[in-house]
């Protein structure tokens, strides 16, 4: 990823994904920044870097909205864009026995349709410029071990990772690579409604006895994001601490 190189982040606004946004402008991109909400943060970061970031409102429970019209607002098409990083989620948490379906589709519309349309969306600038580029999709630590309560989003993570195995397989060729981070248990927004109590027992089955350092995992898309990473493609990087 020789700079300048310009980046979508999906997600942005808070915990992992500012922070991700926040590395990549330090070392220079410039990055399309999507989120819900324009927060403090964001606009900290648009005041310090100028033209380094351009914010896009967007709601990603709405996958039908994201046509190459909407894309093309802030990726005209002689833009071209070396990365993306789909960060945005959201976690239904409950019971199997109390699954909702409509719970259960609305964590699916952002967690997998969503990224999905906008794997496509870069897929095609990719194309179109006739250059190689890096995906990187924000996984779960779910996927690896059971968490009671966390079946539904753990689901939505696993088939984002089959969904990225595939992409880079299906594209490798044209040099455009796919993997996923798939960071452990980190103190972020999310997580910010368990208890003491569990974020202890969380912690202790890791080898470190710590939950995973945010900075760690930004540095690592950074890095898969790079041309450092250029031989790694199709794979699932696991940041979590030593999970045991």
């Amino acid at each position: 990823m020789p700079p300048p190189s310009t980046i979508l982040v999906s997600g942005a606004s808070r915990g992992l994904g500012l922070a991700i946004v926040n590395d990549l402008l330090d070392t220079g991109h410039t990055v399309i920044a999507l989120s819900r909400q324009r927060t403090v943060a964001i606009e900290a970061l648009a005041k310090k870097h100028l033209d380094q970031i351009r914010w896009v409102e967007f709601d990603l429970s709405s996958p039908d909205a994201i046509t190459s019209e909407w894309f093309q607002q802030f990726v005209s098409q002689d833009q071209p864009i070396h990365g993306f990083v789909s960060n945005a989620a959201v976690a239904y948490d409950d019971l199997v026995t109390n699954l909702q379906l409509d719970s259960l589709e609305h964590q699916m519309k952002i967690n997998v349709f969503s990224p999905m349309i906008l794997t496509k969306m870069m897929i095609r600038q990719l194309l179109l410029h006739q250059i190689g580029g890096s995906i990187i999709h924000i996984s779960s630590i779910s996927t690896q071990q059971g968490y009671k309560g966390l079946a539904m989003y753990a689901a939505t993570k696993g088939a984002i990772e089959a969904f990225s195995k595939s992409t880079a397989k299906e594209w490798g060729p044209r040099k455009i690579r796919s993997n996923c981070v798939v960071p452990g248990f980190m103190e972020t927004e999310m997580s910010s409604g368990l208890s003491q109590e569990a974020k202890e027992r969380i912690n202790n089955r890791t080898s470190l006895k710590e939950p995973t350092s945010i900075t760690s995992v930004a540095s690592t898309v950074k890095f898969l994001l790079s041309n450092d990473s250029r031989s790694i493609t199709g794979q699932n990087i696991i940041v979590d601490s030593g999970t045991i």
